[in-house]
């Protein structure tokens, strides 16, 4: 991704992209299940790398799996530096799709964060690799305890969301959100105004103003916001 595009994005909440997103008629957008777990308070944005899963079968779901060319082993040794990957795991809570190993790899390749609806497991080695991971919390078991890896670079639905290879994820405090591949330029500059703008109204906020015509702006406070945009103030 480009890095100025990437660092406007980490400049955008996930709320104010959620509601640029609507405006453009997206409503499900917000992937249900991966809030911080490991590196809260950051924002982090990247292209999706998406992995998937499918519910365990015993043939196939075992620990020599593990050593198959398609396993999450191979996957991790195709991620390019900075994509953020993304795993749909099905909203699976009691095995842990990646540990502490698999993580400290990826943190080694620069993969750029983990995004599950499933969840991880050796948290406190996941916590030391230093990889971001938004995640549904934490199990014990491994992944074949109750899921069989079986792609990764094909669409998935993690959350509720589908997510493509591509499409661009951003993630902080409020949880995961993608956005279309060919939409984020767009989706980019009407982020980066909803929150000058915004910040131009906590401000009037916090001078006394009330809120209807505020927030949304009627004509009157647009003019004025405009003008303080123009003088710098905004």
């Amino acid at each position: 991704m480009n890095p100025e595009l990437a660092n406007n994005l980490t400049r955008i909440s996930t709320a104010t992209l959620t509601t640029v997103l609507l405006k453009k008629g997206l409503r499900n957008v917000w992937l249900r299940g991966p809030m911080p777990l490991v590196g809260e308070g950051q924002r982090i944005a990247g292209p999706a790398f998406t992995l998937r899963f499918v519910p365990a079968r015993e043939d196939l779901a075992t620990p020599e799996s593990w050593s198959s060319p398609t396993s999450t082993r191979a996957a991790i040794e195709a991620m390019p530096e900075g994509c953020i990957a993304v795993v749909d795991a099905m909203g699976v809570t009691d095995a842990g799709i990646f540990g502490d190993i698999l993580c400290a790899r990826m943190a080694k390749r620069g993969v750029a964060a983990l995004v599950t609806d499933g969840v991880v497991r050796d948290l406190e080695g996941v916590e030391k690799s230093g990889l971001p991971v938004w995640a549904s919390g934490t199990a014990a078991p491994p992944s074949v305890a109750g899921l069989t890896f079986v792609a990764w670079e094909q669409p998935i639905g993690c959350g509720g969301v589908a997510v493509f290879p591509g499409d661009v994820i951003v993630c902080d405090q409020d949880g995961a959100v993608c956005i279309p591949q060919d939409l984020v330029g767009e989706v980019v500059a009407a982020g980066l105004e909803q929150e000058r703008l915004e910040a131009w109204i906590g401000k009037e906020v916090e001078a006394g103003a009330a809120l209807p015509g505020l927030y949304p702006p009627n004509e009157s406070n647009r003019k004025r916001y405009e003008n303080a945009r123009i003088k710098g103030e905004a």
